[in-house]
């Protein structure tokens, strides 16, 4: 039995290895499956070279044209006005800011007004006896002398004997004193130099200022001024006067400004210049950040890409025959994503969309060329 058994493994593992070796070989001759080629289908366009504008784009933040620091000049108690002296506080010109309590101070500018107005009036007899004819003008210059209001101009003195007697009273300097004094109680009262709003405010009501403190800033909220740096190579370009396009950083609104300024000096580190754009709309903060295009020159038989088509090379991809080539260009403008290339033939087809795993010869199809723009915009 164990020989009829491994007689018959035998003969089914030779049938076996037969019927395998005649499979190999009716298979070892059957031809290789062809992998289709693909072809890519690519956007193009065709090129005829135009005038292409160049645009500036810069940035920067809006800062008051017209804006003050508050300085304390004198001491004095902080005296609560008519309107709060806070952040957000709208003032008129002329209205006040800050008032300091100054009744000491003012006792003392009554004073030496009193005793210019005793010096004055202790001439007078010597005056009609020596100077008849100046008398009169010193006489109504007296008249008219209010402790309450601000001292009047001395009368003018003509003569020379009439100058060496007031002068020698002690008249002209007493007058001096007193409208040094009184320029110094002016200082107790900030008014408003023009109508705006009050941005930062560091005291309250009945704190005590000292000279020399910084009280708060005041600006005019209807014009604003944004700093921007250009490249020097514009500075040649760019003149007072020409209009600016402002937009917000979510592109929802647009500002028309205008260039009020160029600085005649250029950064050294940078290699830059600085201009000041000018702009006004009630919806404008200050600080806020906006993004500006100014109009630069323009350049003659350009066209304009995305900066993606440009290779590191200084070339871009042409379609040839269906195949992909390429060509040396001259970039003349880089923008965030623009490039403003030259030297590009009229009539020549070059990808409108950067090509993944693009290579000099790759197969490619042009996609709607019936539809290919005439010009590159």
């Amino acid at each position: 039995m164990r020989k009829i058994i491994l007689s018959v493994l035998g003969v089914a593992l030779i049938l076996g290895a037969f019927l395998v070796a005649n499979y190999l070989i009716a298979n070892k001759h059957k031809p290789k499956p062809v992998v289709p080629k693909v072809v890519k289908t690519v956007l193009v366009q065709n090129v005829q070279n135009t005038t292409v504008p160049l645009v500036i784009a810069a940035n920067g933040n809006l800062v008051a044209k017209e804006r003050v620091e508050l300085y304390s000049e004198v001491q004095g108690i902080f005296q609560r006005g008519s309107k709060l002296f806070k952040p957000g506080q709208k003032f008129n010109r002329g209205e006040t800011l800050i008032r300091l309590d100054a009744s000491e101070y003012y006792a003392s500018v009554q004073s030496a007004k009193s005793d210019l107005y005793n010096s004055i009036a202790a001439i007078m007899p010597d005056l009609r006896l020596d100077f008849p004819e100046v008398y009169q003008k010193w006489q109504t210059y007296l008249n008219s002398f209010d402790l309450n209001k601000t001292t009047p101009k001395l009368p003018e003195i003509s003569a020379e004997k009439e100058n060496y007697f007031i002068t020698g009273r002690g008249i002209v300097s007493a007058y001096y004193n007193v409208k040094n004094l009184e320029q110094r109680l002016g200082k107790y009262r900030i008014s408003a130099p023009f109508n705006g709003i009050l941005t930062e405010a560091l005291v309250t009501e009945g704190s005590l200022v000292r000279s020399g403190q910084k009280l708060g800033e005041f600006i005019n909220p209807s014009v604003y001024e944004m700093e921007v740096a250009i490249s020097k190579s514009f500075a040649d370009v760019l003149k007072e006067g020409e209009a600016v396009r402002l937009t917000s950083l979510d592109n929802l609104k647009d500002y028309q400004g205008k260039v009020s300024r160029i600085n005649g000096s250029i950064d050294a580190t940078t290699q830059t210049i600085t201009v000041y754009i000018e702009v006004e709309h009630e919806d404008l903060k200050e600080g806020m950040y906006l993004e500006a295009q100014l109009d630069a020159e323009k350049v003659e038989n350009a066209i304009e890409v995305d900066r993606n088509l440009l290779l590191d090379s200084e070339e871009i991809y042409v379609i040839k025959d269906s195949l992909l080539d390429v060509i040396s260009v001259k970039p003349v403008h880089f923008s965030d994503e623009k490039v403003v290339l030259k030297d590009v033939p009229n009539g020549t087809l070059i990808l409108k969309k950067p090509v993944p795993g693009a290579y000099a010869g790759m197969h490619v199809k042009a996609a709607n060329t019936s539809e290919i723009p005439e010009a590159v915009q």
